[in-house]
C-alpha cells in the first residue's frame, strides 16, 4: 500500500438526535471525491471517533467505500489486541484497505509502560488483515513514540506507516533516516504541513481537509511541481484556520467550516455542543478565501 499524499480526517455528520445521518455521509463523501484527496481516515478523534459505537465505525466505513476508489483507513484504537484486531477484520469486510490505531496509554503509569504500545502493535499487525497505519499522537495519549522505536516497528512487514500528530517537524526527518524509504510519514498538524514535506514526509492527514479539501491539495501540488513560493503562500492561508478547527474549537469548529463551504458539518455528538456566535464568525472570516 502507497500512502501518499492528502488524507481528509474525516468529519461525522450526525443529525439533530445525535444518530448517523447517513445521507449526509454519502454527500459529503460524494463532493469530497470530485477532489484529488488520497483518501480518508474514518473515526479518527477529529471525526469524534472516540464518541462512536464499533458498529457506528463499520457502518461509516461501508457508507464511504460506496462508488470510492479511493484508499480508506479506519481507526481501531483500542486499548486491548483482542478488540482492535475483532474490529479490524470488521472494518475490512465494509471496505476498509487499511486500520489506524493510537498507542494503548490507560496504564502508562506502570513500570513497563514503555513495552506496551510496542507489543500492542506488533501484536495487532500480525492479526490484522489489512495494513496498519500507527498514530502518534502525544498529546491525545501522553506517550510519544520516539523514531528509534518507530524504525523498529517499521519492521514488521504489515506496519506500513506513521501519523505524526502535534510532534515537532524534525520528527519527520529523524523518522525517515532511521526507519527507510519504504515507510510512510503522515503528518497530522495543519501549521506545519509544507516543512513537514520539505523534511520527509509522503503527505498529510488533517482535519481541515474535511471543510477546505483544495486548500490542502494546493499545497501538495505545489510540493510535488517544487513551487516553493505557491507552498509556502499556500501554508500560510491554512494555519490559523486550521488552528480554529482543531486545537481552538474541535469538532464542532470543524463542522462549522464544513457547513459554509458546501459540506454538511452538522451538530457534534454529546458532550460536545455547538459553538458559540462570536467562533462561528470568527471561523467565517477565517475561511472567507477558502471556500468550495
Amino acid at each position: 500500500m502507497k500512502l501518499q499524499g492528502m488524507f481528509a480526517l474525516a468529519a461525522t455528520p450526525f443529525d439533530h438526535t445525535g444518530a448517523i445521518y447517513r445521507t449526509k455521509v454519502l454527500h459529503n463523501y460524494a463532493k469530497w471525491r470530485r477532489t484529488s484527496l488520497a483518501g480518508f481516515i474514518v473515526g479518527s478523534p477529529a471525526g469524534e471517533g472516540p464518541l462512536l459505537e464499533d458498529a457506528e465505525k463499520i457502518e461509516l466505513v461501508r457508507l464511504a467505500a460506496e462508488g470510492s476508489a479511493s484508499i480508506l483507513i479506519a481507526d481501531v484504537s483500542q486499548e486491548g489486541v483482542h478488540g482492535a484486531v475483532a474490529l479490524s477484520g470488521a472494518l475490512k469486510d465494509a471496505g476498509a484497505q487499511a486500520v489506524i490505531s493510537r498507542a494503548p496509554h490507560e496504564y502508562r503509569y506502570l513500570s513497563n509502560a514503555e513495552e506496551l504500545p510496542v507489543l500492542y502493535f506488533r501484536a495487532l499487525a500480525d492479526r490484522s488483515p489489512v495494513p496498519v497505519v500507527i498514530h502518534n499522537s502525544p498529546i491525545v495519549t501522553g506517550i510519544d513514540l520516539s523514531p528509534a522505536t518507530l524504525a523498529a516497528l517499521a519492521q514488521h512487514p504489515n506496519i506500513v506507516g506513521v501519523l505524526e500528530s502535534d510532534t515537532p517537524v524534525s520528527r519527520v526527518e529523524e523518522t525517515r533516516t532511521l526507519a527507510g524509504k519504504e515507510f510512510a510519514i503522515l503528518a497530522g498538524t495543519e501549521a506545519h504541513v509544507w516543512e513537514s514535506l520539505r523534511a520527509g514526509a509522503n503527505g498529510a492527514a488533517l482535519a481541515f481537509a474535511s471543510a477546505a479539501p483544495y486548500a490542502t491539495i494546493a499545497i501538495w501540488e505545489a510540493f510535488r511541481t517544487r513551487e516553493e513560493e505557491a507552498a509556502v503562500d499556500w501554508q500560510g492561508r491554512i494555519a490559523h484556520p486550521g488552528l480554529l478547527v482543531t486545537e481552538n474549537h474541535g469538532p464542532a469548529g470543524l463542522k462549522h467550516a464544513m457547513d459554509i463551504n458546501g459540506y454538511y458539518g452538522g451538530p457534534p455528538r454529546l458532550p460536545f455542543a455547538p459553538i458559540d456566535g462570536d467562533a462561528k464568525e470568527r471561523i467565517e472570516e477565517a475561511f472567507r478565501d477558502l471556500k468550495g
